[in-house]
């Protein structure tokens, strides 16, 4: 009996251990049905999700560029989870962009409506300039998720995506601080010194990770609208840009050094451009959205360059036909030379950085970069990206109805 119950106990730990608590910071993604871009070891964001929300047992924190969801679908799931909380007691705050709110106001007033879930549309532009950009959720102020993933139901479905999941409190911490500063922003409370505060927390903040000690520094912009102005996120990817020896690898939704009103952005432009002059192999993969007038250019211009190669990737329409906004890349990362890393909410031009609220991580370490840098050459070498012709006239694709 005692090497019965002894063999239970085992069988047990180990089953636990297995598949207990998940790791300090782990890759998620979300990939276009109907193409190879599914990576096996990577779990899906709409799974991540609703275990993420279905374990919180005090509060759920949700900042999104906007909510947008369609009958059935995968956001539907996430959607009935978050009010599943609300119902066993958990406290929902919701914080929506406001000028998309206007644009899509059905899930938000679907959530704002449930006993326990409040949600605040944030009018970024009058208090920052630009707009509630991030993308991100805080689970019990213990856990977090950011990442390229819109709360949107092509997201989830239609869309290439990339975020993590984090659980290091001190960088849930500085999330869940920013969090504030906005939700109180947004209910029409002045600026003041007490949502300005500097973070306590000396970062970066060393973890384990897969074997590795990991250094994880969280960034956020724009530069004046955060309660530490030392974790502004566009000198972190200078510097990681300008620490280069051998390769930059960027996926982005968009590049754009023209900025508002014709001003040239040319901080990042700079930093790509001091990188290849050195040897610096430089590779830029981005959504075909970019041959739109305007931006194709820009990258037409850094094609020329010895030791920068743009190319563009272009998803397969759906076979259930148009569906606008969706079918294209649109995760957000940098990795520098497989050892370090940069993933993140921003599209590279000026006002998300100057003007718009951001949020990523800056990451040490070469087994999470090398993942990183695996992800960008399945991309890059995939069946649907195409090198940028410098001499091309291109056709802007169809993007919405």
């Amino acid at each position: 009996m005692r090497i019965t119950l002894l063999s239970l106990l085992l069988l047990v730990c180990a089953a636990h251990g297995a598949g207990g608590e998940p790791p300090q910071i782990q890759l998620v993604e979300s990939f276009p049905i109907e193409t190879p871009l599914d990576h096996a070891d990577l779990p899906e964001a709409h799974e991540v999700w609703v275990e993420m929300i279905a374990a919180a047992t005090r509060a759920l924190d949700f900042a999104q560029f906007y909510a947008s969801n369609a009958p059935g679908s995968r956001l539907e799931e996430v959607i009935v989870a978050i009010e599943e909380a609300a119902a066993r007691g958990v406290r929902v705050r919701f914080l929506a962009e406001a000028k998309f709110a206007v644009i899509y106001p059905q899930t938000l007033d679907r959530l704002n409506a449930r006993e326990g879930i409040e949600v605040r549309n944030y009018r970024t532009g009058d208090i920052l300039g630009g707009v509630l950009h991030a993308k991100y959720f805080v689970v019990d102020g213990r856990t977090a998720y950011l990442g390229s993933q819109n709360f949107d139901w092509r997201a989830l479905t239609h869309i290439q995506e990339l975020g993590v999941r984090i659980l290091d409190p001190h960088v849930v911490g500085a999330i869940s601080e920013v969090f504030e500063m906005d939700w109180a922003l947004a209910a029409g409370e002045e600026r003041s010194p007490k949502l300005r505060r500097a973070h306590l927390t000396a970062f970066p903040i060393t973890v384990d990770h897969e074997g590795e000690r990991l250094q994880i520094t969280p960034a956020f912009s724009p530069r004046d609208g955060l309660p530490d102005e030392a974790l502004w996120d566009l000198p972190q990817i200078i510097a990681l840009i300008d620490s280069a020896a051998d390769t930059v690898r960027v996926q982005l939704l968009t590049y754009r050094a023209a900025g508002s009103e014709g001003a040239f952005f040319d901080e990042l432009e700079s930093a790509l451009r001091r990188a290849a002059a050195r040897g610096v192999t430089v590779q830029m993969l981005l959504a075909d959205w970019s041959k739109r007038p305007g931006t194709i250019e820009g990258l037409q211009s850094l094609q020329v360059l010895p030791g920068i190669e743009v190319r563009l990737v272009t998803i397969p329409p759906w076979s259930g036909g148009f569906i606008p906004y969706a079918r294209v890349i649109h995760a957000k990362y940098l990795v520098v030379d497989g050892r370090a890393a940069w993933i993140g909410t921003s599209n590279w031009e000026h006002d998300y950085f100057y003007a718009s609220r951001n949020m990523g991580l800056i990451i040490e370490g070469r087994g999470f970069a090398s993942r990183l840098d695996a992800f960008f050459r399945d991309g890059w070498l995939g069946p649907y990206a195409e090198p940028v012709h410098p001499c091309v006239s291109y056709e802007p694709p169809r993007i919405g109805p």
